[in-house]
């Protein structure tokens, strides 16, 4: 059986205003089937606390669509402020897309 796979990759900051955006499209891709959604977050400078928001409200629309989320190539701010918040334990990351692909893809 083959998953299918989609990689978003914001850019920016991530606030209230992109932050809505990415929900919409993580909302979009499960609509369409997607079962497995990574977030690369490599050229994402700044996220606030609605863009957390929006990341936890991604993963909770993934779970109750029983698909999986994933989040790679986070910076040092942004993997501080996952570690203050617990988000780390909540959302599983990988230091980059092959990373990924090596972990979770390869056991498909």
């Amino acid at each position: 059986m083959s998953s299918k796979i989609e990689i978003i990759q914001p850019s920016g900051i991530l606030n209230g205003i992109s932050g809505n955006q990415l929900r919409r499209e993580v909302s979009d891709l499960l609509d369409n089937g997607i079962e497995i959604l990574l977030i690369d977050l490599k050229e994402v400078t700044f996220i606030d606390s609605s863009g957390l928001g929006s990341l936890v409200s991604a993963m909770q629309i993934a779970k109750t669509a029983n698909a999986k989320l994933f989040v790679c190539s986070v910076s040092d701010q942004v993997r501080m402020l996952f570690e203050l918040t617990k988000i780390d334990r909540v959302i599983q990351t990988f230091t980059d897309q092959d990373d990924f692909k090596q972990q979770v893809l390869t056991t498909l």
